[in-house]
């Protein structure tokens, strides 16, 4: 099958085949996208870059400012637009080249007279005048000898300041345009648009429209460029972030735009097929000069990318499946000999296919975080070679992970962290070895003479010991909360919970309770530095490993002070005997079990959860009981991103 479903692009046919790509691609956006996004342009046409005969062109002239700060006297280029008149004012565009240009760059590279004259005869633009300054601010500002010299590379720094104190107060002096920062634009290419990133965002009471193409390596990071996201919000008119899918520095377009999401931040960003040149820097020109110096509509903003972001669980280099601003996801894979080709994500998608053997679709918006998906390649599933695989749904799977907006709380940050370790025990319940991964907090051997409290939280059917460790991100989630003080430092393991037995009845239930008793935490308790009393032992578990939580959970609070039951339930009614002999037996022990339980903790998704009737159900006996507990209900359905939110909120109530 390698043949058949190759990596796509092919480095040896990508050229050939880059102009068709864009057409399919263009073709599955319009095919899938919301009906509001169909007026939407999401690329310049052919001809937009061509001289045209017949309409009125504006003018490139050459400009001369006193600078102050670099000491000299210094060169821009101007471009005025058709019908420029003194009697009128004008809006501003600084235009910025990149580190092996000067004033003239784009005037060679991109010609942006071409560009805007068009768009005039077209009435798709907004009367501007654009400024194209050198952005190597020193006294010889040639783009000569080594580009990359330091004292080179500080003069586009030194740039902010000339701009903002020599240029700026020259072109509002000279030339009939507003003074007002709705009415100022900046944008560049490369070393510019980091440049005008960086000199955008932190100056916003002098710029309202700030766009970055294929920004550099220069770009400050996302949290010092937007220390404050919500002063930010209110002040941008709009931020456009552009670059080529095949740009060797999109990752530092990628970096900003995800922090931007993650704050909700509006902003564009916009992908398209093309590398580090003046194809994808002609186009950006041309799509951000329509946006400018008129109303915007924020809403439509997750509409423009031509592409998105290849997933954080794609295997290394994988361009597919692509996660779009508005978490739409976009598959495109190769089976020319296919007949029939679906997507099961969520819902079933019937794949479209392309006269190159290119199976494409976009999604619907998908919730955050992780999602399991499947190929059905004529009726046969398979998992994306294009993506990680991941134990789920009763084999290897193929994952999907939707970023996370705002506080993420298993965002891998700079906070200590701690390890995921694999260890193999002999169970003498079930005869044979088997293993567990544990999650040692930080510092947990450096502190060698601390104890810790111990989780011991069980994965879903169809899963195993690397639900938690993989899909449920429990490193980063406890790391992040530890950090913040906002949880104690613990062991947490992560067993099977998959047993020998036919069904899902009471046997299974038995046999788990016993390897977990006899030995998992006798393991645990002799091979690590574990607290061994109840109040220092807690259990938790989601869908099926929310049942063996109740189970061995319920029964055993002598061993237990802490149980978490999450989208879970007693399956109802395949489950009653087992669920009414567990209520008849707390009603006999309830003044034990109360003193015992610090904490019965359960969370659902909401009412799409499979198991959401189950938990009612539950619920209410336990009311009827008096049993006390807490309940937290968070929209998301049978999902990791539920129980991820659920470990988040859990771990802090631990060990209290």
């Amino acid at each position: 099958m390698r043949d058949q479903y190759e990596e796509y692009p092919n480095k040896q046919n990508e050229r050939d085949t880059m102009k068709k790509l864009i057409y399919s691609i263009l073709a599955l956006l319009v095919f899938s996208s919301p009906a509001h996004s169909q007026n939407i342009v999401r690329h310049a046409p052919i001809g937009f870059d061509s001289l045209r005969t017949g309409i009125a062109h504006g003018r490139i002239d050459s400009i001369i400012y006193v600078s102050n700060t670099v000491g000299t006297n210094r060169k821009a280029l101007i471009y005025t637009p058709p019908g420029y008149s003194k009697d009128r004012k004008y809006p501003v565009l600084y235009l910025l080249h990149g580190i092996g240009g000067d004033e003239k760059e784009w005037l060679n590279g991109g010609q942006p007279q071409v560009i805007l004259d068009n768009l005039y005869a077209e009435n798709k633009i907004e009367p501007m005048i654009v400024v194209m300054p050198n952005g190597r601010a020193m006294k010889d500002d040639r783009a000569a000898g080594n580009i990359f010299d330091s004292i080179k590379v500080q003069a586009f720094s030194t740039f902010e300041k000339d701009l903002l104190n020599d240029l700026i107060p020259f072109i509002e002096k000279t030339f009939p345009v507003y003074h007002e920062r709705e009415h100022r634009a900046i944008a560049g290419l490369s070393m510019g648009g980091g440049q005008s990133l960086n000199i955008g965002l932190g100056n916003l009471d002098t710029f309202a429209w700030i766009g970055g193409f294929s920004s550099a390596p220069n770009t400050k990071k996302p949290e010092v460029l937007v220390p404050y996201p919500d002063e930010t919000k209110k002040k941008l008119k709009l931020l456009w972030i552009s670059c080529g899918d095949n740009d060797g520095l999109i990752t530092f377009s990628q970096r900003t735009h995800e922090y931007l999401q993650a704050y909700d931040v509006p902003h564009i960003y916009y992908i398209q097929p093309g590398v580090h040149d003046f194809k994808v820097w002609k186009n950006s020109l041309s799509m951000f000069s329509q946006l400018i110096f008129k109303p915007v509509d924020i809403s439509t903003f997750a509409l423009y990318t031509l592409l998105g972001t290849p997933a954080p669980t794609n295997v290394r280099r994988a361009k597919y499946p692509q996660i779009l601003p508005d978490n739409r996801a976009l598959f495109l894979m190769k089976a020319p000999d296919a007949q029939n080709v679906q997507l099961d994500l969520v819902r079933k998608y019937d794949m479209v296919k392309d006269t190159g053997g290119y199976w494409g679709i976009t999604t619907d918006p998908l919730s955050e975080g992780f999602h399991y998906y499947s190929l059905l390649i004529d009726g046969v599933a398979i998992a994306d070679p294009a993506s990680e695989t991941f134990y789920g749904m009763g084999r290897m799977a193929s994952g999907i992970e939707i970023p996370m907006k705002g506080i993420n709380t298993y965002a891998l940050n700079d906070v200590p962290h701690g390890d995921v370790r694999i260890k193999r025990y002999y169970s003498t319940v079930f005869n044979k070895w088997r293993q567990f991964y544990i999650y040692t907090p930080p510092a947990y051997d450096i502190t060698v003479n601390d104890k810790y409290p111990v989780l011991y939280i069980l994965h879903g059917g169809g899963e195993d010991e690397r639900g938690w460790a993989t899909q449920g991100k429990t490193d980063l989630i406890l790391d992040n909360l530890i950090a913040e003080k906002k949880a104690k430092p613990m062991l947490v393991v992560m067993p099977d919970g998959n047993v020998d037995a036919p069904g899902f009845g009471e046997m299974s239930l038995k046999m788990f309770e016993a390897d977990l008793k006899q030995c998992i935490i006798p393991f645990v308790e002799k091979n690590y530095r574990a607290e061994s009393d109840s109040k220092s032992r807690a259990l938790a578990g989601l869908s099926m490993g929310g049942i063996q939580t109740l189970y061995a959970g319920i029964n055993n609070t002598n061993l237990f002070s802490y149980l978490g039951v999450f989208s879970s339930g007693w399956i109802l009614p395949m489950q009653s005997k087992l669920a009414d002999a567990q209520y008849e037996y707390m009603q006999k022990n309830i003044d034990k079990i109360k003193n015992n339980l610090r904490l019965l903790w359960i969370g659902i998704g909401g009412k799409e959860d499979i198991a959401y009737k189950n938990c009612q159900t539950m619920r209410m006996k336990l009311d009827e009981m008096k049993v006390r507990y807490e309940y937290d209900d968070y929209p998301g359905g049978h999902t990791w991103p539920v129980w991820r939110h659920a470990l988040s909120k859990l771990a802090p109530l631990l060990f209290q």
